[in-house]
Protein backbone atom coordinates (compact mmCIF):
# COMPACT_ATOMS: atom_id res chain seq x y z
CA UNK A 1 0.00 0.00 0.00
CA UNK A 2 2.65 2.64 -0.84
CA UNK A 3 4.30 3.07 2.56
CA UNK A 4 0.78 3.62 4.65
CA UNK A 5 0.26 1.44 8.21
CA UNK A 6 -2.27 -0.49 9.36
CA UNK A 7 -3.17 2.46 11.29
CA UNK A 8 -3.55 4.56 8.31
CA UNK A 9 -5.24 2.26 6.60
CA UNK A 10 -7.24 1.99 9.62
CA UNK A 11 -8.15 5.81 9.14
CA UNK A 12 -8.98 5.64 5.78
CA UNK A 13 -11.55 3.23 6.33
CA UNK A 14 -12.82 4.89 9.50
CA UNK A 15 -12.86 8.45 7.40
CA UNK A 16 -13.56 7.11 3.94
CA UNK A 17 -10.87 9.18 2.40
CA UNK A 18 -8.01 8.10 -0.05
CA UNK A 19 -4.53 7.01 0.23
CA UNK A 20 -3.85 10.49 -2.61
CA UNK A 21 -5.97 12.93 -0.03
CA UNK A 22 -3.49 11.33 3.19
CA UNK A 23 -0.56 12.11 1.05
CA UNK A 24 -1.78 15.62 0.37
CA UNK A 25 -1.94 15.63 4.09
CA UNK A 26 -5.69 15.99 4.81
CA UNK A 27 -5.39 13.29 7.67
CA UNK A 28 -2.03 13.76 9.24
CA UNK A 29 -3.42 15.69 12.26
CA UNK A 30 -5.60 12.20 13.03
CA UNK A 31 -2.50 10.12 12.36
CA UNK A 32 -0.17 11.44 14.47
CA UNK A 33 -2.73 11.39 17.62
CA UNK A 34 -1.43 8.68 20.37
CA UNK A 35 -5.23 8.09 21.43
CA UNK A 36 -6.60 4.63 19.89
CA UNK A 37 -8.47 4.82 16.70
CA UNK A 38 -11.90 4.11 16.58
CA UNK A 39 -11.32 0.71 15.03
CA UNK A 40 -9.50 -1.00 18.11
CA UNK A 41 -6.09 -0.20 16.59
CA UNK A 42 -3.50 0.67 19.61
CA UNK A 43 -1.22 3.51 19.43
CA UNK A 44 2.27 2.62 18.93
CA UNK A 45 5.17 4.17 21.05
CA UNK A 46 8.35 6.03 19.86
CA UNK A 47 10.00 2.84 19.31
CA UNK A 48 7.12 1.28 16.76
CA UNK A 49 5.83 -1.25 19.92
CA UNK A 50 2.43 -1.73 20.49
CA UNK A 51 1.59 0.14 24.09
CA UNK A 52 -0.53 -1.29 26.26
CA UNK A 53 -0.85 -4.85 26.41
CA UNK A 54 0.73 -8.00 25.46
CA UNK A 55 0.77 -10.04 22.25
CA UNK A 56 -2.02 -12.28 23.32
CA UNK A 57 -4.07 -9.02 24.34
CA UNK A 58 -3.38 -7.78 21.31
CA UNK A 59 -4.14 -10.96 18.74
CA UNK A 60 -7.38 -11.14 21.07
CA UNK A 61 -8.32 -7.86 20.13
CA UNK A 62 -7.50 -8.02 16.79
CA UNK A 63 -9.98 -11.43 16.65
CA UNK A 64 -12.44 -9.78 18.32
CA UNK A 65 -12.48 -6.98 15.92
CA UNK A 66 -12.39 -9.17 13.15
CA UNK A 67 -15.58 -11.32 14.56
CA UNK A 68 -17.40 -7.96 15.24
CA UNK A 69 -16.51 -6.36 11.25
CA UNK A 70 -17.74 -10.13 10.14
CA UNK A 71 -21.16 -9.85 12.31
CA UNK A 72 -21.77 -6.20 10.79
CA UNK A 73 -21.46 -7.36 7.70
CA UNK A 74 -23.83 -10.19 7.28
CA UNK A 75 -26.39 -8.14 9.48
CA UNK A 76 -26.32 -5.28 6.70
CA UNK A 77 -26.13 -8.05 4.03
CA UNK A 78 -29.17 -9.29 5.49
CA UNK A 79 -30.84 -6.03 5.88
CA UNK A 80 -30.08 -5.53 2.05
CA UNK A 81 -31.38 -8.77 1.15
CA UNK A 82 -34.63 -8.53 3.57
CA UNK A 83 -35.19 -5.13 1.76
CA UNK A 84 -34.99 -3.17 5.15
CA UNK A 85 -32.03 -1.23 3.26
CA UNK A 86 -31.34 0.14 -0.35
CA UNK A 87 -27.55 1.69 1.02
CA UNK A 88 -26.00 -0.74 -1.39
CA UNK A 89 -22.67 1.76 -0.94
CA UNK A 90 -22.15 1.28 2.74
CA UNK A 91 -23.33 -3.03 2.54
CA UNK A 92 -20.44 -3.28 0.71
CA UNK A 93 -18.19 -1.01 2.33
CA UNK A 94 -18.97 -3.09 5.43
CA UNK A 95 -18.33 -6.46 3.57
CA UNK A 96 -14.94 -5.20 2.26
CA UNK A 97 -14.10 -4.13 5.29
CA UNK A 98 -14.78 -7.78 6.81
CA UNK A 99 -12.69 -9.27 4.06
CA UNK A 100 -9.87 -7.52 4.25
CA UNK A 101 -9.39 -8.05 7.78
CA UNK A 102 -10.25 -11.36 7.59
CA UNK A 103 -7.53 -11.70 5.05
CA UNK A 104 -4.93 -10.12 7.32
CA UNK A 105 -5.71 -12.31 10.42
CA UNK A 106 -4.91 -15.22 7.92
CA UNK A 107 -1.87 -14.04 7.27
CA UNK A 108 -1.17 -13.21 10.90
CA UNK A 109 -2.37 -16.92 11.76
CA UNK A 110 -0.35 -18.15 8.76
CA UNK A 111 2.93 -16.33 10.18
CA UNK A 112 2.06 -17.66 14.10
CA UNK A 113 2.33 -21.01 12.65
CA UNK A 114 5.34 -20.97 10.50
CA UNK A 115 7.29 -18.92 13.47
CA UNK A 116 6.07 -22.21 15.92
CA UNK A 117 7.15 -24.51 13.54
CA UNK A 118 10.44 -23.06 12.79
CA UNK A 119 11.33 -22.97 16.56
CA UNK A 120 10.28 -26.43 16.97
CA UNK A 121 12.84 -27.34 14.35
CA UNK A 122 15.32 -25.69 16.80
CA UNK A 123 17.58 -27.63 18.20
CA UNK A 124 18.46 -27.08 21.99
Amino acid sequence: MDGLTIRQGQNLLNTGRTASEVRQGDLAPAMGSSSPSPGGVAPTGANGRIDGGSFANVLRDAIQETNALQVEANRKAEDLATGKTTNITDVMMSVEKADIALRLMTQVRNKIVDAYQEIMKMQV
